[in-house]
């Protein structure tokens, strides 16, 4: 389809900057795609219209501190946003980066980071990246990371980072490290709220996906099929696989919590015949309209940003011009967008 097709308008005045006061405090549009209804409610609201089968699913991914300042042995200054650990070793570890500099990192220049570790930049990659090898193992570079790294927020948050970032950037949930973005929509979770989806008679379980930084890159071609993914890794538990399997046999609802969860269970799925398998892996698949969803039916997910690839994915769940609609609608009500911005909950056809 033509980008241009899932283009819209945002004022600025919009973009949530900060988080709202209170986790669960954000507004909740609900859209019910298969009666192309939208009712407008809360947060708290949500166990409430779940599904009471429901299997509801979040991503329990960590994000780490992960933009770092590093120099060159002249001392100019250079950002590192860590991306991805590649490799470790024994006094050793590799990363995929994105670098930031005045000018060009290359291959084979050297970083310093602090008065510890030095990392020697060994490979460039198609979509810039930088791949550096360390002088430290992971175990160590990683508290190097923690004591020194700082949030990465997105970058149309267009502020310094603050110590309540570190809280309010990361899911109640967060267990696994590795993530460069929240999993947005479970920022809204508190352990109160899912204790009361559980009272409501849902399941509720976890997949990791470890978010990329190319889930704020735009699709910049005039065709969404020419639009490449990044790769991005994930672990599903054989718990929650086979909890998926006894959902989909008995004809229960899967509900995502944000479109991280949507690509791990749909990209699992279309490489094993329409079932959910349990392991590590890998996706870069890139959900647009039309999709035949063979797991998930309803999900909870944040606003996204014009001819986004996420923009896409929720518009193949509900359709396009429904979602424009209730995006249109949105910004009337001047709900918040983006990342600490409030949330729509897509909800499937009762059964």
């Amino acid at each position: 389809m033509k980008t241009d097709l899932f283009d819209y308008v945002l004022p600025e005045s919009l973009i949530a900057c900060y988080p709202p006061p209170q986790r669960d405090g954000g507004k909740l549009l609900v859209a019910r795609a298969h009666t192309k209804t939208l009712e407008h409610t809360q947060i708290t609201s949500l166990p409430e219209l779940l599904p009471p089968n429901a299997l509801v699913i979040a991503n329990d991914s960590k994000v780490i501190p992960a933009r770092l300042h590093a120099r060159r042995p002249t001392g100019g200054k250079v950002e590192v946003l860590l991306v991805r650990l590649e490799e470790t070793g024994d006094g050793y570890c590799v990363w995929n980066t994105l670098c930031k500099a005045s000018k060009s990192i290359r291959v084979g220049d050297t970083l310093h980071f602090g008065n510890t570790a030095t990392a020697e930049v060994t490979a460039s990659g198609e979509m810039g990246q930088k791949i550096l090898r360390l002088n430290q193992d992971a175990h160590d570079f990683r508290q190097y990371v923690a004591d020194h790294g700082a949030i990465p927020l997105p970058p149309y948050i267009r502020r310094e980072v603050t110590e309540n970032d570190r809280d309010r950037y990361q899911t109640v949930f967060a267990r696994f490290e590795g993530s460069v973005a929240a999993p947005t929509a479970g920022l809204h979770l508190t352990n109160d709220l899912m204790e009361k989806i559980r009272h409501k008679g849902c399941e509720l379980d976890f997949i990791t996906l470890h978010v990329g930084p190319g889930t704020f890159r735009p699709i910049t071609a005039d065709s969404t099929a020419q639009h490449q993914m990044d790769v991005e890794h994930y672990t599903i538990s054989q718990k929650t696989a086979r909890k998926i399997s006894d959902a989909k046999r008995d004809g229960r609802p899967v509900i995502a919590v944000g479109t991280t969860t949507v690509r791990t269970l749909e990209g699992n799925a279309a490489k094993n015949g329409g079932n959910v398998v349990a392991g590590d892996g890998a996706t870069d698949i890139f959900i647009s309209p039309p999709y035949p969803f063979q797991i998930v039916d309803g999900l909870l997910t944040n606003f996204h940003l014009p001819k986004s690839t996420l923009l896409c994915l929720v518009s193949a769940l509900a359709g396009r011009e429904f979602i424009l609609n209730a995006y249109k609608e949105a910004v009337a009500r001047h709900y918040r967008f983006y990342s600490y911005g409030d949330a729509m909950l897509i909800l499937p056809e009762p059964s």
